[in-house]
């Protein structure tokens, strides 16, 4: 397989320049938590090849992973924290800067030598205070020095204990990486300092039963998530097979062409993350049986199914966790029985839009990604999944749900 099959979605894509990728060196400056190693896992399949990280720990299995996806990967990993700019010698020849660190003085260090050095530095950390936990990123250039700057530097100075959380740090990875991404195609950059809050998260209960419609990009991170967030009991519904087309953002698949996605995605939650997933190779239909499940995330590519996924849930009282991506866009719409509110396909005008193409539902033989050559990366991706799995946690936290539409060419994207 080559580099080229593997990235063909995403240079379908107007505009790409998949070489300002592949030849650029990007620092990435972290902490002993999951936000490097995300950025790193996404900045992999992307087909970003050379990167230089500052942080005491990668966790392993997303490691293992990263340079499974992505053949070509040098990665130089100094196992510490950045604490002095002698570390800079390590830094020379990056084109930018991507600090995931949490505390203040990499933070201060990085914008100075931004400043100093004229280099970008994209911003990207979780944060939990006053009964409030959420997200910024922010990109620096010189000349955005501006009043709100001291928000993105952390209040503790040194190394310590620090929030964290594995599906806000996937979101987190998702916009950062579309920074750096248009950073170096020398597109347009956010302008404001990107935020996302709600209410700090109690935990409870992880044992709901989760059917996953749909094992491609949306359904590899709806996984991710729900195994970060502890939840164990999940079956993967699918028909496909893997694609060499599908490996730029379904990531835990680069070594499984030809096999089921719904059995190899269970298989990696399993002997990654110690989930108790299980596979269902095939359609969801309008007689699929919903009631071993507590909820349903619609992670599916076409209109039709989304339909009938609205309206069996609707039917069967069943929490629906419904998600979309195109290759800059994405959106979260949640359905709750018993609340007041459309279904997902009702709220999108599907049935609407089906009946405008004029199209017929038809199951094929094998629903792969050769028969669907639309542009799709990585990004919008794993950033819906992750707002699909934290809406899902709010839901059993007893937080009010809002849908979310993400936009990668607006300044505040979502």
């Amino acid at each position: 397989m080559s580099g080229m099959d593997r990235l063909d979605r995403q240079l379908r894509i107007k505009g790409w320049n998949q070489s300002a990728l592949s030849k650029a060196k990007i620092a990435v400056v972290g902490d002993d938590d999951l936000l490097a190693s995300l950025f790193m896992l996404s900045a992999s399949a992307l087909g970003i090849n050379d990167l230089v990280v500052i942080a005491p720990v990668l966790h392993s299995q997303l490691l293992r992973v990263a340079q499974n996806v992505n053949r070509d990967l040098s990665l130089a990993h100094l196992e510490g924290f950045y604490t002095h700019p002698i570390l800079d010698e390590l830094l020379r020849e990056c084109s930018l800067v991507v600090d995931v660190s949490h505390y203040g003085l990499a933070n201060k260090l990085l914008l100075e030598k931004g400043f100093r050095e004229s280099i970008p530095v994209v911003r990207g950390f979780c944060y939990e205070r006053e009964g409030m936990q959420g997200f910024h990123v922010f990109t620096y250039l010189r000349g955005r020095e501006w009043q709100e700057l001291d928000q993105v530097v952390s209040p503790d100075n040194l190394p310590g204990g620090h929030f964290d959380d594995g599906v806000l740090d996937t979101i987190v990875a998702g916009i950062v990486l579309e920074e750096v991404k248009s950073l170096l195609m020398q597109q347009k950059i956010s302008g404001a300092l990107m935020g996302y809050e709600r209410g700090a998260l109690r935990g409870g209960d992880r044992g709901s039963r989760i059917l996953v419609v749909g094992a491609g990009a949306l359904g590899n991170f709806v996984g991710l998530g729900l195994a970060l967030s502890g939840f164990r009991h999940c079956t993967f519904m699918d028909p496909d097979v893997v694609e060499a087309t599908n490996l730029n953002r379904q990531v835990f698949f680069y070594d499984a062409l030809g096999r089921s996605k719904a059995e190899t995605l269970s298989e990696r939650m399993n002997g990654l993350f110690g989930m108790e997933s299980g596979a269902l190779v095939g359609y969801f239909q309008d007689d699929t049986e919903l009631s071993p499940y507590d909820a349903v995330f619609d992670c599916v590519d076409n209109f039709e199914t989304r339909i009938v996924l609205s309206e069996l849930c609707r039917d069967r009282d069943k929490v629906l966790i419904s998600g979309g991506t195109s290759a800059d866009a994405g959106q979260v719409v949640v359905f709750t029985p018993g609340k007041p509110g459309p279904t997902p396909a009702d709220l999108l005008g599907l049935a609407e839009t089906v009946r405008e193409r004029g199209a017929q539902p038809v199951l094929r033989d094998r629903a792969a990604c050769t028969y669907r050559p639309d542009p799709s990366v990585i990004m919008t991706n794993q950033i819906t999944a992750g707002f699909m799995v934290d809406s899902f946690r709010m839901l059993l936290d007893a937080q009010e749900t809002r849908n979310i539409f993400y936009d990668s060419s607006s300044d505040e994207r979502f």
